[in-house]
């Protein structure tokens, strides 16, 4: 048994490893072409972030766990643990937020203007602002230190009660924006423009399955959790073996760069671009020609650009911003 865990936890190493590199190259790609510099992709590189850190905080959950955790003082733990919940709670939010915007985009008027962009960077900071405090809650106090019998045991040091509050938030947060995507695809559904339908239909697309593949993932940990909350050890052993529900989890950081890749022709020539310039791939040309800018050629690059700065509402031009 202690080598098959050994095994696993190398598997997830490499793992993590990918997730690093995956989203660092989405951070790049985001950041170094001035045509992702839009709403949209921002948010996109958001979530981005978070899932790089969360490869981060679960390579260093695997090498402080076992023998090590012994060693570590509480503080240390929680933030230890700490971390992996912030990663997780920005990811909520981003998505919350990714599903905002795109609502918002097809009901008003000129949302990310010149002179309104900050809203968008106040946004993302919020959702920081906030994953930290839901975080770190724990080592501020809320904790089973003083009363282990009310003590997690998948996450021995938290309280029940606060991952019971914690899945609950992100379950609320979820269900609403599943109500949005829903409104959303209703909205572009009774739209008279059919000829621009596919592109507002495959933008939708593109999100769902983003906002579908976290809740597959996550979900299993989420049933996990609750049962943790609510039953004890003897009645319900599946608590003693967390690591493959937490490992199946962390696969959803390293799906979603995946999934711009294949949605986006865009993207995907962005990718290939700065794995040229990193001298990954060789393709007998110069390495300037890493430093081309594209021309937009998939329908989130050419909605997000086109519609963010129109000064009509959008749904009375074109429906493929959603």
């Amino acid at each position: 048994m202690g080598r098959w865990l050994s095994e696993l936890n190398l598997v997830l190493v490499v793992l993590c490893i990918i997730i690093i590199l995956e989203n660092l190259l989405v951070l790049l790609s985001v950041l170094r072409n001035k045509k992702f510099h839009s709403a949209m992709f921002f948010f996109i590189g958001n979530l981005a972030f978070s899932d790089l850190l969360a490869g981060s905080a679960y390579i260093a959950n695997i090498l402080l766990s076992g023998p090590m955790t012994l060693e570590l003082t509480p503080v240390q733990w929680f933030i230890r643990e700490g971390t992996a919940f912030i990663a997780l709670a920005a990811s909520v939010f981003s998505l919350l937020a990714i599903a905002i915007e795109r609502f918002i985009a097809i009901t008003k008027v000129k949302v990310y203007g010149s002179t309104k962009t900050c809203r968008m960077f106040l946004l993302i900071g919020a959702c920081w602002v906030t994953s930290i405090l839901l975080g770190g809650l724990p080592i501020l106090g809320w904790n089973c230190i003083n009363n282990l019998p009310e003590c997690s045991v998948v996450l021995p040091l938290y309280s029940k009660r606060y991952i019971l509050f914690v899945v609950s938030i992100f379950t609320l947060i979820l269900l609403s924006i599943v109500i949005l995507y829903v409104k959303i695809y209703l909205i572009v559904r009774s739209s008279q423009q059919e000829a621009t339908n596919y592109q507002a239909y495959s933008l939708l697309k593109t999100v769902t399955i983003v906002l579908g593949v976290f809740i597959m993932c996550w979900l299993p940990v989420f049933i996990l959790l609750l049962l943790d909350s609510f039953c004890n050890i003897h009645d319900c052993p599946v608590l003693r073996k967390p690591d493959m529900f937490f490992g199946f989890a962390t696969l959803n950081s390293a799906l979603n760069p995946m999934i711009y890749v294949l949605r986006s022709k865009d993207m995907r020539r962005e990718f290939l671009r700065v794995l040229c310039c990193w001298g990954v791939l060789q393709s007998g040309r110069p390495t300037e020609r890493c430093l081309v800018q594209l021309k937009s050629s998939s329908s989130l690059e050419h909605c997000t650009n086109k519609f963010e700065h129109q000064t009509t509402p959008i749904m009375q031009t074109c429906t493929t911003c959603v």
